[in-house]
Parts: structure tokens; sequence; C-alpha cells
């Protein structure tokens, strides 16, 4: 939505009305409620409903400056039990706020600054991405410069994630890196990256992730690989871990219906007293997409107790209208190592998703999960049984 009320803008942005009129000034924001249920047989039941509400301010400034707020708050519904004696807000924060500063040194060349509390997704977000699924995201204080061309995009990162500074933080991290997609390579894109996270201290990390993801498509049949090997230290341990991912989908019907084969290999230590750490870590990816809709393995490795994590999945999607979406995705989930446990075999999920369009501005989105446990998620102390989750969600954006 946009308008000319540019002052009340800008002061929302935090910038002084006398330094200067707004080109465009844009306003926008976010509604989203959503009910879940879970269901674990013999352990009981919970049903809950969290909510986002998001509003942001983007303002366009002489010789292509930015500006950009972003507020957002968090609740379930029913923490405050009173809204006259609880006002304070405890969830509100700032999500993203930035300086964005672009620049075409030639007509074939952008280059970009962005400085500030920002989002970042890189690639299909297996190792960096703000978790749009969560309601809080995911967001990072830092800079990001980017450059694009024929060629494809470059970026470079450097962000903060602790400041020994503050006064309950006693130990500094950052996280820095490069990431490149080079269009136009098989038929598709090619990404190259590294990346590099440091927690300072005799019990921190200095971890360095390299990999590289071809993406692309021939006719009706889409790919995807994906590879990456992580080395350093973490504490008093040598790292090496890797991470395969491979994806091939054929689509359907003039593409109203699809199928897709997919297989995930995250390496896994069963000796941690020989002195090398061999856990793949996912860092600080968006994992609901990935690893079933049932987000039994976000935080990898901890959820997979250090073992490593094999996936082997089927996704199939129809499209019935333009305004409807059904997803079935079947997922084989299995330990890479099976180290002290009498199985890898975790559990079987299967995710039912259909999205309706409402209009262009709101959406609705209903699944169902069933996972079917196994041995070693039990062992593990994830998941005692078998165990059901349905969620419903409206999606109002404007």
């Amino acid at each position: 939505m946009r308008g000319h009320p540019w002052i009340l803008a800008l002061a929302l942005a935090g910038i002084p009305a006398s330094g200067g009129v707004a080109q465009e000034v844009t306003f926008g924001g976010q509604v989203r409620p959503r009910y879940e249920f879970r269901d674990t047989a013999g352990t009981g039941s919970d049903g809950f409903t969290s909510m986002r509400v998001r509003a942001h301010v983007s303002a366009t400034l002489e010789r292509q400056v930015k500006v950009f707020v972003q507020i957002q708050d968090v609740r379930l519904w029913g923490e405050e039990t009173s809204t006259l004696g609880d006002f304070q807000a405890d969830n509100f924060d700032l999500h993203q706020g930035y300086v964005e500063v672009q620049q075409s040194p030639t007509e074939a060349l952008s280059l970009r600054a962005r400085i500030g509390r920002q989002e970042a997704a890189f690639g299909a977000e297996r190792l960096i991405g703000p978790v749009g699924w969560t309601q809080q995201s995911r967001s990072f204080d830092g800079v990001r410069l980017s450059a694009h061309g024929g060629f494809g995009t470059v970026d470079v990162i450097g962000f903060r994630l602790a400041e020994a500074t503050a006064p309950s933080i006693t130990a500094d991290a950052l996280l820095a890196g490069a990431y490149a997609t080079l269009d136009g390579i098989a038929g598709g894109a090619l990404d190259l990256y590294g990346i590099y996270d440091r927690v300072a201290g005799a019990a921190g990390q200095d971890r360095g992730t390299v990999g590289a993801r071809l993406v692309g498509q021939q006719s009706v049949i889409s790919y995807r690989v994906e590879g990456s090997y992580q080395f350093g230290e973490l504490g008093d341990l040598d790292v090496s871990a890797f991470m395969f991912a491979a994806r091939v989908g054929a689509s359907f019907a003039r593409g109203l219906a699809g199928l897709t084969l997919w297989y995930d290999y995250l390496s896994g230590d069963d000796d941690p007293a020989d002195g090398d750490s061999k856990v793949f870590d996912t860092l600080f990816a968006t994992n609901h997409p990935f690893y079933g809709f049932a987000d039994l393995f976000t935080n990898i490795p901890l959820h997979t107790g250090g073992l490593g994590l094999q996936d082997i999945a089927v996704k199939g999607s129809l499209t019935p209208r333009d305004d409807v979406r059904l997803n079935v995705d079947v997922h084989s989930f299995h330990l890479a190592k099976q180290g002290a446990l009498t199985s890898k075999h975790l559990a079987e999920e299967i995710d039912l998703t259909a999205n309706y369009r409402y209009s262009p501005n709101l959406t609705v989105t209903a699944g169902f999960s069933q996972i079917f446990q196994a041995t070693a998620l039990g062992d593990l102390g994830r998941l005692s049984d078998d165990m059901s989750w349905v969620y419903v969600m409206l999606n109002a954006t404007f």
C-alpha cells in the first residue's frame, strides 16, 4: 500500500523529517494466526494458537538510498490473561531495520550494500535462512554486500551473532562468508559458497563450511544436487563432516501435477572419543521444508544425537485449480551412524498439505502429519510413540 505522508513514514524509520524528502514510501504488514494440535499416543495431546503480526515501512530516498524498518509481535493466544493488567508487549521486537545503498557503475553491473538488522536466505536455505515457518523467524545484525550482473550474483556477509560487550553475553560470535550464484551452468545455475562461523573461547568453535549446489530444469524434468564439507575446530575436537542432497522431479498434465524423489545424507559420529567431530551441523538453516513438516529434526545435530541423518522421500503435488494446491510427502528417516543404539531406523512421516488462495492477499493453509515412530527415535528420547499433528493457518498481507 502506497501513500504520501512521508513525514510519518520517516519518523517511523527513525530518520529526522528534515533529512530529505522520500521519493517513495511504502507501507505493509502481515497478520498470521496458526492453530496447531499434537497428539502423541500414550502421552497426551496439546493444542494452541500462535500469531505473528508485522508492520513495515520502506522509504526510498535520493541517490538510490533505501531505509526499511519492520517490527513484529509474536504471541500465543491467551498468554496475556488480561490485557487490562498485562500490556507490556513482551514479545514485541525489531525484526528488520537496515539502510541499503545501491549503485550501478555500468549497465551490466549492480552493486548493493545493506547495513543493519536483516533477514538472509541463500540457495535453498539449507545452511542460512530466515526460518519463515516459525512465527518469530530469524534475522541477523550486520552487513551484506551484493553484486549482480550477467554472470549471476555474488554476496558477501558479515554478521555479529553475539557481542561480549552486552551485559548477559560472555563470548563474541560471528558469521561471515561468500555466496555466488552463476547462471547458465548445465542448463541451470551453479551456487558456490564458503561460510565461516566462530564462537570465541576455549570451548568455542572455529568452523568453515564450503560447498556447491546445482539446480536446473530440462523440459519437464527438474533437478537439484548439493554437497557441503565442514572443517575446523569445535572445542578441542577437529571437525570433518559432510552433507549430500539430491532430488529429481517431473511435472505432468501441463505442470498441474508433479512427482519428486528426494535423498539427504548428513554425516554423523559414532566415536565421539576419537578427537574428531564428524557430525554435520546445518548451521542457520531453514530445516522445516526438508526433514518433515512435523519438525522432529529442526536442530541438527542435537535432534539426531550427533549420529547424523538420512532422509528418503517421495513428494507429490497437484494443482486442481489456480487457487488450490495439494501436496503429499512421504519420508523415511534413518540415522547415518548407529553408535550404541540397536537400530538406525528413526521414523516414517506422511505430510498432507492443502493451500487455498482466497485472494491475492489472503491464503489459508491446512496440514496433517502422521509420525510412525521407530526404535532409534525412542532410544534418543525424541518420541516414545506415534504422533499426529494438525494445523490451520491464515496468512493476510498488505
